[in-house]
């Protein structure tokens, strides 16, 4: 999970992931859409190949590159663990439904006592 986070972590490596979503490309036309050199383009696809996110194949001369998402799942599980509510919050918010709940039943059973009181 940490050579996954680490190579995500750049912002160029996360444009490249983002454009290979939709399809194999060759090294080339990855580097055409970056303002960096065709070396650095290289070497971040190295530190995406070597954390599983993505695969090259070769093609004649060309390298082409697939989007791997597998190796994201165990870090999207962690994120989740984050966003996700903790214990305590669970015990409040059914805390709050009980409270509710109670609050609920004493209003109906003063407004039903209150109803009995003036028919009687």
């Amino acid at each position: 999970m940490d050579e996954v986070a680490g190579a995500i972590a750049d912002p160029v490596r996360r444009e490249i992931l983002l454009m290979l979503r939709d399809e194999p490309l060759s090294a080339g036309q990855i580097a055409d859409r970056f303002a960096i050199s065709r070396p650095a383009v290289s070497r971040h696809l190295r530190v995406l190949r070597e954390a599983g996110l993505v695969r090259d194949t070769a093609e004649g001369r060309r390298r082409v590159y697939a989007l791997v998402t597998a190796p994201l799942d165990e870090l999207a599980g962690w994120l989740e663990q984050l966003t996700r509510p903790s214990g305590w919050q669970h015990h409040f918010d059914a805390l709050e439904t009980e409270v509710y709940r109670t609050r609920r039943e004493r209003r109906t059973t003063a407004r039903r006592d209150h109803s009995q009181e003036e028919s009687a």
